[in-house]
């Protein structure tokens, strides 16, 4: 359906500032986030799907949005989770054989909120220039003193737990029941690409809720741990941390990605703040310290560990850092087998540059289990 005559929409940020456009397709209302960019050229349905943007409005820099349809293979959890979508253009038809339904079909299913015909090159540079924020989407375009006062109630992303929103409820299992090995994997939002992953290198997953206790995980009888991505700040991550620490005594081998990565550091008493502007998009430039390759990434965060307290502490080795602003992109503990990245190896979408990080996992697992 292509929609001739459309209402206009805004995008307002919490300073003030406005951009207009024009809604897309036939919703009204009004969605509120902090609003990011994405700098990813493809993989906008993973994107949108991936628990780690909860809250977040998200701008896409491709002037093309949609053009490709969806399809359910790319789908990386049981919903969209961003809070709103924001893009220059938006395309109503799409053309790949494959897909299974439009994007507006899609977005409208999960109650989505999009604005086209933005200026996201201003946009874009504006984030750039004054960093991540606040800000909503809506049709009330006569309101914008209203929408101003309702935006102030927003809470902030520092020190937001975002992690009870999106991870399971319930305990639940993924892959062959007879795999050679058993991972627990510590829900703070994950994708289904990294089960996927872990799975097709020989594991049976039980999955858990993000505030589980070690001891319910111990009744698995693991052979490794797995922390996940997710959003929000980690420092609130009590329970996550309590459990984290407690894997890492157990003595087998424990891997972090993303969010996990931050939680990972937290046990490790290393500090984490909330990034001027994020790093989100499928070309981000990592150093692997370890063996001096350069890595081409996808990644999707918000925050960031100390890199002086990583540096500091006598436990920690520095693995790998972006190049874009020498922030930390991995760590490994000394004394345990315990590793992780602050990007995402598995992909969906991005890069397969970081997919042995799987493979090191798998190395640490098996040289931990007994022949």
């Amino acid at each position: 359906m292509k929609y001739t005559t459309r209402k206009k929409a805004i995008v307002l940020l919490e300073d003030g500032t406005v951009f207009y456009g024009k809604v897309v397709g036939d919703m009204e209302g009004t969605a509120f986030g902090e609003v990011c960019f994405n700098t990813g050229m493809t993989g906008y349905q993973e994107i949108f799907t991936d628990p780690s943007y909860y809250g977040q409005l998200m701008v896409m820099t491709n002037a093309h949005i949609g053009n490709y349809g969806t399809h359910v293979e790319e789908i990386e959890s049981d919903s969209v989770k961003i809070a709103g979508l924001i893009c220059k253009n938006f395309s109503y038809p799409y053309s790949r054989p494959s897909a299974e339904g439009s994007l507006l079909e899609f977005l409208g299913r999960n109650n989505i909120l999009a604005v086209s015909d933005v200026d996201t090159r201003a946009l874009v540079s504006y984030i750039r220039d004054n960093g991540a924020m606040n800000a909503l989407i809506s049709t009330r375009v006569d309101e914008i003193d209203q929408l101003k006062e309702e935006l102030k109630a927003v809470p902030s992303m520092q020190g937001l737990e975002l992690a009870s929103k999106v991870s399971t409820k319930e305990p639940y299992f993924f892959g062959d029941a007879n795999a050679p090995y058993r991972i627990a994997a510590l829900d703070i939002g994950i994708k289904k690409n990294i089960l996927r992953s872990l799975a097709e290198r020989g594991a049976y997953i039980q999955v858990f809720p993000y505030n589980a206790s070690i001891e319910e995980m111990k009744a698995f009888d693991p052979h490794a741990y797995f922390v996940s991505n997710g959003p929000g700040d980690p420092e609130p991550l009590k329970e996550a941390i309590a459990t984290t620490t407690a894997m890492l005594k157990t003595g087998k081998p424990v891997f972090g990605i993303c969010l996990g990565h931050q939680v990972l550091a937290l046990t490790q008493g290393i500090s984490t703040y909330k990034m001027h502007q994020g790093h989100r998009g499928i070309n981000h430039p990592i150093l692997n310290l370890l063996t001096g390759k350069g890595e081409i990434t996808s990644q999707n965060h918000g925050f960031a560990i100390s890199a002086e307290q990583a540096a500091a502490n006598e436990g920690v080795e520095v693995t790998h850092r972006h190049l874009n602003d020498d922030t930390v992109a991995g760590i490994r503990l000394k004394n345990h087998k315990a590793f992780s990245v602050q990007y995402h190896p598995e992909a969906s979408p991005g890069p397969h540059d970081s997919k042995y990080l799987f493979d090191e996992f798998f190395e640490a697992i098996k040289e931990a289990v007994p022949a």
